[in-house]
């Protein structure tokens, strides 16, 4: 399993993300980057068989949390293990 918890300025997010003025071609660049990036990975990561949980830094903790321990719970009652990285990852 792979949980991120993005930002909300570097990955954009739509409720709390206000652009830069100061080099806004840069940051818009930059955060569309960010964006695609975070895309790749998840699809990356889902083709290989991960599940991907993706949290804004927004969001009440012990929600996610909770959300968390559900997926893992869900998983361990399939008879599956959610992966989990290893050294090096």
């Amino acid at each position: 399993m792979a949980v991120f918890i993005d930002g909300c300025f570097w990955h954009g997010c739509a409720k709390h993300f206000v652009p830069p003025k100061a080099n806004a071609d840069y940051w818009r660049l930059k955060i569309a980057r960010n964006r695609e990036r975070d895309a790749d990975t998840s699809a990356i990561l889902e083709s290989d068989g991960w599940t991907v949980l993706r949290f804004w830094e927004h969001e009440d903790p012990r929600k996610v949390a909770v959300i968390i321990a559900g997926v893992v719970r869900r998983a361990q009652g399939d008879g599956a293990r959610p992966a989990a990285p290893t050294a090096g990852d």
